[in-house]
């Protein structure tokens, strides 16, 4: 009876040492980085929208890389660092460890930077004595986009809200809801639902707007005619027609790109909105709905400028 015990004992510990021995080659400081030279958590992918504003953001400087982003390797190590400390997966004290992307987050960068060179964003070489890949540096375009001078730049919903905020400060709070709603949709995968939650967000701020000029005793009289319209597009249209007389009494900043700003965004996010919200079984893609969540921005300043002139 000992004998078997001990026989049965033994082979226990043998499946423990094997199972352990499995874990210590899972998880082998030298691998992953516990001690040296990177740290891994297991990540889900991320998307094409994340990984180009943690680019962007290393591009600018508004974040820290360990490596200057000079050429291509450098960069897929810093970004993979930013989205590490964003998602908070970055241990204190572990000096030395970087956080690289992973398979499929690598094969989108490499779209992801040929993308941006395409786009003139970047161009290659790190100057005139040095023109190949895998050196790259940000064009003068590049630059401003970087800055912040042609783009806005969110990953999440926090961020997104600070861009609203930013541009819109006094944002109306059920607006801000819908958009974040929208944001937190897209970051989702649910895109038809982000596109249905920007169309209500871009609505509800037109008709604040209308109801600004109902309480504006001068102008009430003048778009009394937009109030008693029934469908949003007929208000909007009325609208429109009543207020190109007006154009030129308003400020710069507010005849400045008013038609694309206004009109133009209005209708393209509603059309979309509208595909999404009826069972036309017309799928809208992830760049789409990251392009009209930007869109919103702009909208919604031109339209608090307009109310701010109403009122």
């Amino acid at each position: 009876m000992y004998n078997r015990i001990q026989r049965e004992q033994h082979q226990v510990d043998q499946k423990d040492a094997a199972i352990g021995a499995r874990r210590v080659e899972t998880y082998n400081p030298t691998k992953v980085g516990l001690l040296g030279s990177s740290h891994r958590f297991p990540t889900m992918p991320h998307s094409y929208e994340e990984l180009r504003a943690a680019a962007l953001d290393i591009l600018s400087g508004r974040e820290k890389a360990p490596y200057e982003p000079s050429q291509y390797e450098h960069l897929s190590l810093g970004i993979g660092q930013v989205l590490a400390q964003r998602e908070g997966r970055v241990q204190l004290g572990n000096f030395g460890a970087t956080y690289p992307l992973d398979a499929q987050d690598k094969e989108t960068l490499l779209e992801l930077f040929w993308d941006l060179f395409r786009q003139g964003i970047i161009t290659l070489g790190l100057n005139d004595n040095n023109r190949a890949f895998p050196f790259f540096r940000p064009t003068k375009l590049g630059q401003q986009i970087a800055q912040g001078q042609a783009a806005y730049f969110f990953h999440d919903v926090s961020s997104y809200e600070a861009a609203i905020r930013k541009e819109v400060p006094d944002m109306n709070d059920v607006t801000l809801l819908y958009l974040k709603e929208a944001m937190q949709a897209f970051r989702s995968g649910c895109m038809l639902s982000a596109t249905v939650m920007l169309g209500v967000a871009v609505e509800h701020t037109f008709m604040l707007l209308l109801e600004v000029l109902e309480g504006n005793t001068t102008h009430r009289k003048t778009f009394a005619s937009v109030f008693t319209e029934r469908t949003l597009l007929q208000k909007f249209n009325k609208f429109r027609n009543l207020l190109e007389p007006m154009l030129k009494t308003f400020p710069s900043e507010i005849r400045e790109d008013l038609d694309t700003h206004f009109a133009g965004i209005l209708s393209v996010i509603r059309t979309f909105r509208n595909q999404s919200g009826h069972p036309t079984g017309k799928i809208i893609d992830r760049e789409q709905t990251f392009v009209l969540l930007q869109l919103a921005i702009p909208y919604c300043r031109k339209q608090y400028q307009l109310m701010k002139f109403f009122k």
